[in-house]
């Protein structure tokens, strides 16, 4: 089976070593992700978008190659190659004033491109119906998230996305308030993980 990682931290995959001033839990969470799936014997694929230096930005030239059904350029055409190989799709970014970041949002605007993953006259996908697996992190405290803002990212992505397009297998890991809890509990958290 092959899994595609899209990663979103600034600090990039490297930083899941609890280095002060480089490190990030997701980034941990990765390293814990990509050991149990090769463990699987699943092939993986990590795109790392800060380590990519991908440009989440749509210029009107992206625009005009976007709706023309083409890629806005090389490393775009790449990414929609290796998702379209993809047997499982798993993002994994933090969630800032309650959304993803700019990155993750520029990759799903430039990457995820009618005529060339999705059908756009029916809005049908092209994918391989790929299990989707979203893991994020977040200060705000799940149960404020869930009813005082109503949850954004499940509408964002799996109705506004997901469903729209006719991706039916998703499921959503989130780890509020990661950085209240101690060392130890952070490590059980991610010896209990399993995605």
């Amino acid at each position: 089976m092959k899994t595609v990682i899209i990663f979103d931290h600034p600090y990039t995959a490297t930083a899941g070593d609890n280095v002060p001033h480089h490190r990030s839990f997701l980034a941990a969470l990765l390293k814990t992700t990509i050991t149990q799936l090769r463990h699987e014997n699943n092939e993986v694929d990590l795109i790392d978008l800060h380590a990519d230096g991908f440009n989440p930005v749509m210029s009107a030239d992206d625009l005009s190659n976007w709706r023309r059904g083409r890629p806005t350029d090389l490393q775009v055409a790449d990414y929609q190659q290796r998702l379209l190989a993809a047997d499982r799709i798993i993002f994994m970014f933090p969630v800032w004033w309650e959304v993803m970041p700019a990155m993750t949002k520029g990759f799903l605007d430039k990457v995820y491109a009618k005529n060339i993953l999705y059908q756009a006259d029916n809005m049908q996908t092209k994918l391989n119906q790929p299990r989707i697996d979203i893991v994020t992190t977040m200060s705000t405290p799940n149960w404020a998230y869930r009813l005082i803002f109503g949850a954004p990212l499940a509408k964002l992505l799996f109705r506004g996305t997901f469903l729209k397009t006719r991706l039916w297998h998703f499921k959503w890991h989130n780890f509020a308030q990661v950085e209240k809890k101690s060392l130890a509990q952070r490590e059980q958290i991610l010896k209990k993980f399993k995605i």
